[in-house]
């Protein structure tokens, strides 16, 4: 659903690095896997179609947060 997001958290080295992922139009949603030690979080439209993808060893992830969105299909802080 447009407005879905999932912060990623990553550990490389000596500090942390912030990533995105959001489902930036309608009828899309924001898929995340683990597998084998990979986490894969991508951004999908409603055929199952990957739009984006992002994968991180499972090993280096600090914090993988959800935030689904708030119904009415505006983000948060519009």
């Amino acid at each position: 659903m447009k407005g879905d997001r999932v912060e990623i958290v990553v550990d490389i080295g000596d500090r942390s690095s912030n990533y995105e992922i959001a489902a930036t139009r309608a009828g899309r949603r924001v898929d995340v896997r683990i597998a084998r030690g990979v986490v894969e979080v991508s951004e999908v439209t409603r055929t199952g179609t990957p739009v984006r993808t992002a994968r991180f060893m499972a090993n280096r992830l600090v914090a993988l947060v959800e935030h689904p969105a708030n119904g009415s299909g505006a983000q948060d802080g519009e």
